[in-house]
């Protein structure tokens, strides 16, 4: 499935709900949904993770929907690697201090 078509799916199935909830309640919703992806991590467990990465992306589809953002312009940046350092693999956290 193409970027474009699942953002039209997920407009289609939950833009009338999502509409009535609020852009600041929607959000909400995703970020619960982060930290169960976030339990799910933990977790280790594939089924899972993959249940929680679905439900965390479907949100965040839903935030652009309410946004106006379309999410195949929006992951194009990546298109040709790194925004920021230009490469593949990235080099930006060379120059960085490491996170623990």
């Amino acid at each position: 499935m193409k970027i474009r078509e699942f953002q039209k799916i997920i407009r289609e199935t939950y833009f009338e709900k999502d509409s009535k909830r609020g852009k600041a309640e929607t959000f909400q919703w995703f970020i619960e949904e982060i930290g169960e992806l976030a339990r799910a991590l933990k977790s280790g467990k594939e089924s899972e993770m993959i249940h929680e990465f679905s439900d965390a992306i479907a949100w965040l589809f839903s935030l652009a929907n309410l946004y106006g953002v379309d999410m195949e312009e929006a992951v194009a940046r990546y298109k040709e690697g790194c925004p920021k350092c230009h490469h593949i693999p990235c080099i930006c956290d060379e120059n960085r201090k490491k996170r623990p």
